[in-house]
């Protein structure tokens, strides 16, 4: 495995940096017409449609489109036939992610100003919720607790659950998953069909008004496509780990925590950072050691080959900066003092403080969100949460007095915008 090696001393590094980071574009014309098409084609067929392009793409024998929706009994039998271990790290996982959830809830407000208006904010949650789960070759019930258990404590009535299931088959850890976030329907439709379904409904899937969720190129494109109509989450991007290491940490864990994003896909991306090359030295062993034990080892080569890279600097304040201009989904702080570098980090989507705090903690238990900002979306993104499933209205209430005042500024900032009928709107209750 050929693993990079830069050097901030060399005279082309920012060169070699904005190389590795420089994704050739995620949505090629090929794809975005067959979105395009696909989503024209539910627009005006509906059910017969989404029945059409589940049997082609996902390989299925259907009598109606009645079969695409799982029972509710099927959710409970599929958790109660989990191990109980599993259960209990599920549940685990689930009490955590709440707990966290609930502290992220704020309060409307109102105020009296000098003029005795009434001012403030009014919060309502979305009237129904669309979550893309991924099927196929992985099944990721950590992502059905992260987006539908924010969803459920901004106070959502309704969620409505899509997950693919090719050639029938559907995970049960999945469907023991949605039981225990509360997921309301689940429609085992994947693809383009299925953001199309949800943005704009048929008579059997109700519309609804985000869509959040991860999925492959085509999932991307027609959220993309269907933005306006409907709210989404993000365009996610492959997934990225940033470690910044001292010669403290343990070589074998910095590897493992670099797999740990290279085996999700071939085009994920793990950065080391260390002011020692010693060290740097040492995790390139453990990587080429700890590799070969990995059931994925060939997706983890091709990652740590196409767009993995140790980074020798010259101290950790140049880490920092090297870190804000990544702007990692996962920024691992593995020093000795890593508080201290915390007011250093601008931009990352999650960071983990400390030796002891791996990125996969953060995955699936740790309590903060896992759905994180990609492709140095970090520098003005944020992490999923309560707030993207909840609407903020303004509340103005006048007193005649106080309308008498704002009546002369709003008039008069009016006039010189050429907006007559706004002046005397305003005049008219001054």
């Amino acid at each position: 495995m050929q693993i990079r090696r830069l050097d901030t001393q060399a005279a082309d590094f920012s060169a070699q940096l904005d190389a590795l980071l420089d994704r050739a574009p995620e949505l090629g014309a090929e794809v975005t017409r067959a979105v395009d098409e696909i989503i024209a084609q539910v627009r005006a067929r509906g059910d017969a449609a989404l029945l059409e392009y589940t049997q082609r793409f996902d390989r299925r024998s259907l009598s109606g489109v009645a079969e695409l929706e799982v029972p509710r009994a099927q959710w409970q039998a599929a958790w109660e036939a989990q191990p109980q271990d599993l259960r209990e790290a599920l549940q685990a996982a689930a009490t955590r992610i709440r707990a966290y959830a609930e502290q992220q809830k704020i309060a409307p407000f109102e105020f009296t100003d000098a003029l005795g208006n009434r001012l403030g904010q009014q919060l309502r949650p979305l009237d129904r919720v669309g979550i893309y789960v991924p099927g196929g070759k992985a099944a990721y019930p950590s992502s059905v607790l992260m987006n539908a258990i924010p969803a459920k404590v901004a106070g959502v009535p309704e969620i409505i659950m899509v997950v693919p299931a090719p050639g029938g088959e559907l995970n049960t850890v999945v469907l023991a998953a949605a039981h225990l976030a509360g997921v309301d329907r689940i429609f085992t439709i994947g693809g383009a069909q299925a953001v199309a379904a949800l943005a704009y409904g048929t008579a059997s899937v109700p519309a609804v008004d985000k869509i959040v969720g991860p999925g492959n190129a085509y999932v991307a494109a027609a959220k993309r496509a269907v933005f306006g109509r409907v709210g989404i989450d993000s365009i996610a991007g492959p997934s990225e780990i940033l470690v910044i290491s001292d010669a403290g940490s343990n070589p074998d864990w910095m590897a493992m925590d670099l797999f740990s994003q290279a085996e999700h896909g071939e085009d994920s991306e793990s950065i080391l950072i260390s002011p020692d090359a010693d060290f740097l030295d040492r995790v390139a062993e453990a990587m080429q050691r700890r590799v070969q034990s990995l059931p994925r080892a060939q997706t983890v080569r091709a990652s740590i080959e196409g767009r993995g890279a140790l980074i020798k600097v010259r101290d950790l304040a140049e880490a920092c900066a090297i870190s804000n201009h990544i702007a990692p989904e996962h920024l691992e702080l593995a020093v000795e003092e890593p508080r201290a570098l915390l007011p250093q980090i601008r931009h990352a989507g999650a960071i983990f403080i400390g030796r002891h705090t791996p990125e996969a903690f953060g995955d699936y238990c740790a309590g903060p969100n896992h759905v994180l900002p990609t492709s140095r979306a970090a520098r003005y993104a944020n992490p999923l949460g309560v707030y993207e499933f909840q609407k903020r209205s303004s509340l103005i209430e006048c007193t005649p007095q106080g309308a008498q005042a704002l009546a002369q500024i709003a008039g008069r900032i009016a006039d010189a915008e050429g907006l007559q009928a706004h002046a005397q709107s305003a005049r008219d209750r001054g």
